[in-house]
């Protein structure tokens, strides 16, 4: 078993980052080599702009290389939710956002010619319980009516043609699709820098300073200066973005992916080749690789570290996980282990605007896959002064009282999510 992603394992590594000295001076630096910061470089790079992106590890080798795979449209929250708390104007805004973020993808890639996979596969949004259905039935029924009318809500009977586990119902939403995200990330960073973005990798930020409009970006390697800064560092964010800390919860979530799965292997667990996504508040998340592999992942721990040994410990939860869910694998042999951070937001909504002299966009509360580039090129557009389509302009993002960036109080949370899927 390999403690590594399997989407970094099965792709080609980025080969044009900049060599030398971290130097020179840019229209714009992005901190983050992700998919919101390769996605902002690459749209101001082609609207002419002289753009750095600054990445302390390898591009795309944080959250946008550690998940598991799903560009699923809708909402981290139930539709009803979020209308409830934001109001049904921002609510739909903010979902129609996610819809356009896979369309975005999707064209984006066509352009580009980036071989990742990419496959409108359709989501499904399975009932743990009785109870849950209920709950879910409820909400697409305002999704459907109020947003998206292509959503089909499936019973139980149904599902035996999706997957060969039983739940009680499912809420499907075609928009949804998937692809390699390995693929996708070296191939997005091509794109950035064939349309003229300079990007240095193993170039961690260290400070940073704002002196008459212009700012001065430190790293090991050199410094550079930009008129404009995007943040795009998501759970990766350093103690010198105190704003962001304050606001943004890392949480570990652990992922693990069998061998290659037989046709007759295929047909008894996964049928429906589609992403999946169970009702449990500890839930899980499951689809199948290009390369015919169960990828199950899941907040297996409640923590705010990913190493190898915490990801073995995550992956032994999930094992037993996909034991209950799929009995008739579940002795298959697991071919990687691997774990990643989240940015997390206390509401789960994310977060994009500009305050303290920078720009930024985080805060996917697990949905970021498929919002990431999407945002991050809304925020490119911002940035260039074209017309402000930032879905989430305006909402407030309070401070977590007591939050300084160690999420110290993850483990109360995990007790109290267990203890509601006890009960509910």
């Amino acid at each position: 078993m390999k403690f590594v992603p399997y989407w970094r394992d099965t792709a080609p590594l980025f080969a044009g980052a900049a060599e030398g000295p971290v130097d020179g001076h840019y229209d714009v630096a992005v901190i983050g080599g992700g998919f919101t910061g390769l996605g902002a470089a690459r749209q101001l790079a082609k609207a002419g702009a002289r753009v750095v992106v600054l990445e302390a590890q390898r591009v795309a080798s944080g959250g946008s290389g550690r998940n598991g795979g799903h560009l699923n449209n809708g909402l981290a929250h139930s539709y009803l939710a979020a209308r409830a708390e934001l109001g049904q104007e921002r609510a739909i805004a903010l979902y129609r956002a996610f819809d356009a973020s896979i369309d975005t993808l999707e064209t984006l890639i066509a352009e580009e010619g980036i071989d990742c996979d990419f496959r409108r596969a359709g989501k499904l949004k399975l009932a743990s319980k009785p109870g849950h259905f209920e709950a879910i039935a409820r909400n697409f029924e305002a999704v459907n009516r109020e947003v998206d009318p292509d959503t089909a809500l499936l019973s139980a009977s149904d599902l035996k043609a999706e997957v060969g586990s039983p739940f009680f119902g499912a809420m499907l939403s075609p928009k949804s699709a998937m692809m390699h995200m390995g693929r996708y990330g070296a191939g997005l960073a091509a794109a950035a820098a064939r349309r003229g973005a300079v990007i240095f990798e193993s170039a961690p930020v260290t400070a940073r300073t704002l002196a008459n409009g212009r700012h001065a970006l430190v790293t090991p390697r050199g410094t550079v200066t930009a008129n404009q800064v995007l943040v795009a560092t998501g759970a990766y964010t350093t103690k010198n973005f105190g704003y962001f800390r304050r606001r943004i919860i890392p949480v570990g979530s652990f992922i693990i992916a069998t061998r290659p799965l037989s046709d007759a292997e295929i047909a008894g667990t996964m049928p429906g080749n589609r992403t999946c996504v169970t009702s449990m508040n500890i839930g899980n998340y499951f689809r199948l690789s290009p390369d015919r592999r169960l990828i199950f992942g899941g907040r297996a721990r409640f923590s705010a570290t990913s190493d190898q040994q915490s990801d073995a410990r995550g992956g032994e939860i999930l094992r037993a996980g996909l034991a209950k869910l799929f009995p008739q694998i579940a002795t298959i042999e697991i071919d990687y282990c691997w774990g990643g951070l989240i940015d997390m937001t206390r509401d789960r909504y994310p977060r994009a605007g500009f305050v303290d002299g920078v720009w930024y966009a985080m805060g996917y509360s697990g949905h970021g896959a498929q919002l990431s580039t999407h945002l991050g090129m809304t925020m490119a557009d911002a940035i260039l002064g074209r017309a402000d389509a930032n879905p989430l302009k305006g909402l407030s993002w309070p401070a977590i009282p007591g939050h300084f960036g160690k999420p110290w109080f993850l483990p109360l949370v995990g007790l109290y999510y267990q203890m509601l899927d006890r009960i509910r």
